[in-house]
């Protein structure tokens, strides 16, 4: 466990390429945009849903 773990580590010192603090920082802008209008997105589709539901079972039952 303990020779896994610090291969790893020189793994990601030695043969990852990290982005530079710039690029990250746009990057995370865009992933968190897209992420909130996803979320605005479902948050819609669950309401129309709720909606429709609530509507159809007023009429059935009511």
């Amino acid at each position: 466990m303990f020779t896994y773990i610090k291969e790893s580590f020189e793994e990601l010192k030695n043969n990852v390429t990290w982005l530079d603090r710039e690029k990250a920082s746009n990057l995370m802008v865009v992933v968190a945009v897209f992420s909130i209008l996803f979320a605005l997105a479902t948050w819609g589709v669950d309401s129309l849903f709720s909606k429709l539901i609530r509507l159809y079972f007023d009429n059935v039952i009511g």
